[in-house]
């Protein structure tokens, strides 16, 4: 090591003596005196005998490794689903998240989790820990809860808020890479999975900045993988207990929150009453066998939490289970692929295997994020380079169009609000229309390489042509990307009330100063994005 690097790593470590840190693996002698309050044993019943799988015995029975699926489009319906599970568990909850945010939503799940481990369900909660800023994010008190115990996975050590990032100058292998996985299983017999984090712009549209996601509710089979694959990641070695995070031993803030739900119940009781009325709804809905599931075989697929710890050079050569089982529905589609990428940057190798598809006669249709819609900019950037290529095949290929409500200035110069906008946050394809694809994993660098991620793949005709209607709706709300002679890129589309579609010679919706703060950020490299 430099000498240079010595004093670098000297400099940034000094504040850090005598401040608050907490493990970055459970092998740190602080955890010796560890106990587990949830085991195993919290795991021996059968989840088909329970209420959730009861529901649907006839077609959980009928074949062999069955599953249901049906799709949750929007945000409102993902929460209320959610919610509705919750009361309906009378086992186990396992939840597991990159992100689970600090506001009003996230707060309701809380109490929601909350109440379903006063009944005696045993629940388990994951969350990254730069995901969540875990100091701050109230579900940390759970872990005070005797049936509820809270992990923090892949932790920075040092708890300040001010010294907080430096330390990713020292470990900047292991900690850029994150737990990108989206999971929340019921009784080991139901799961949603998809794009959606937890917080108030994955489930509200009125927030300042929502995210239009598509999630999957699972019943049946395919349950007890999602289940074996987060308990891979609860007993590795980077799932630190929240017993030892500052926040999570405080009685004062866990009593100052159960004093927040006393007061909502009694200031809001109407709107208490609403939200209990709608529950109830969507609970009946599922007993009553009024859900719209397809019937299928699937699998679950997830990286293992040991790719977080791998060398910078075996996650740029890394090929796990997720990347094989794409490349294999690569090679075996034979007539057409729906895609809804929100950061869609294939690389030189997926650009070359999507060209050589498209000339031998698949056809992709691809929605991604635009400029004016991405949280992103550095991925749309890269983005660019594949999307002329990828027009000149043939392919289809759209960009995600601002809402009318959300744009603001001069018809011919519409810009997007910065405090008011929606992305694009779908991770979906479509193969065949016969086998879909959802999870977390994001056709980028990042799920590639370095995050963790998890999706499920599902054969079913039924629900293949759901989603894949899903995808064509969203072109229909979209700007259809073409080249004119030139070969530049022309934006055609219509917003609502248009008789006659709009066209746009650069990014719609965008000012110059945004374009220009996206060239710079093609600066970055690629593998960085």
């Amino acid at each position: 090591m430099s000498i240079i690097k010595k004093v670098a790593i000297w400099i940034l470590t000094l504040p850090l003596m005598g401040c608050t840190t907490v493990p970055t693996t459970t092998n740190d002698a602080r955890l010796n005196d560890y106990t587990p309050k949830i085991t195993t044993n919290d795991f021996n019943y059968d989840p088909y005998k329970t209420p959730i799988a009861q529901c649907y015995a006839n077609e959980l029975n009928s074949e062999p490794d069955i599953s249901g699926a049906t799709l949750i489009e929007d945000g409102l319906s993902e929460f209320v689903i959610r919610s509705a599970f919750a009361r309906m568990a009378t086992k186990t909850i396992d939840l597991q998240t990159y992100i689970y945010s600090n506001d009003f939503t996230s707060k309701v799940l809380i109490g929601e989790l909350k109440n379903a481990a006063d009944r005696g369900v045993k629940i388990r909660i994951l969350l990254d820990d730069y995901g969540t800023k875990s100091d701050i994010v109230d579900v940390t008190l759970l872990n005070q809860h005797p049936n509820i115990e809270v992990k923090i996975f892949n932790t920075v050590a040092n708890r300040s808020k001010l010294l907080y990032y430096p330390q990713f100058l020292t470990d900047f292998n292991r900690l850029n890479s994150r737990m990108h996985n989206k999971l929340f299983i019921v009784d080991n017999v139901a799961y949603i999975t998809g794009g959606r984090n937890v917080g108030s712009n994955y489930f509200y549209p009125e927030t300042a900045s929502n995210f239009s996601d598509t999630d999957v509710l699972f019943i049946g089979d395919m349950t007890r993988h999602a289940t074996n694959s987060f308990n891979e990641y609860w007993n590795h070695n980077l799932a630190i207990p929240a017993s030892v995070f500052p926040k999570a031993k405080s009685k004062r803030a866990l009593k100052k929150l159960e004093k927040t739900f006393a007061n909502l119940e009694i200031k809001s009781s109407e709107e208490v009453r609403r939200y209990n009325t709608i529950i109830s709804m969507a609970m009946r809905e599922y007993k009553q066998k009024k859900m719209d599931f397809s019937w299928g075989h699937g699998k679950f697929l997830a990286d293992p939490p040991e790719k977080i710890e791998m060398s910078m050079a075996e996650k740029e050569n890394y090929h796990g289970k997720i990347i094989q089982a794409l490349q294999h529905l690569w090679s075996t589609t034979s007539n057409s692929v729906y895609m809804s990428a929100a950061y869609f940057v294939p690389g030189q190798g997926g650009l070359e295997h999507m060209l050589d598809e498209e000339k031998s006669g698949v056809h992709m249709t691809i929605v991604t994020n635009s400029l004016a819609s991405t949280n992103a900019p550095t991925v749309y950037a890269k983005w660019e380079k594949y999307r002329e290529q990828l027009i000149k095949s043939g392919a289809d290929v759209y960009e995600f169009m601002v809402s009318a409500e959300n744009l603001r200035g001069k018809e011919h110069d519409r810009e997007r609000k910065q405090s008011s906008f929606s992305v694009l946050h779908s991770k979906t394809m479509v193969f065949d229309d016969n086998i879909s694809w959802i999870g977390s994993f994001n056709l980028d660098p990042r799920s590639a390489y370095y995050n963790t991620e998890n999706v499920a793949i599902f054969e079913s005709k039924d629900f293949a042509n759901k989603l894949r209607e899903m995808i064509i709706k969203d072109t229909q709300t979209s700007w259809h990307v073409t080249l004119d002679n030139n070969d530049k890129p022309i934006w055609t589309g219509y917003r609502p009330g248009d008789k006659t579609p709009r066209t746009h010679k650069h990014a719609p919706d965008t000012s110059i100063f945004r374009r220009i703060w996206k060239n710079i950020c093609n600066l970055v490299p690629e593998k960085f994005v």
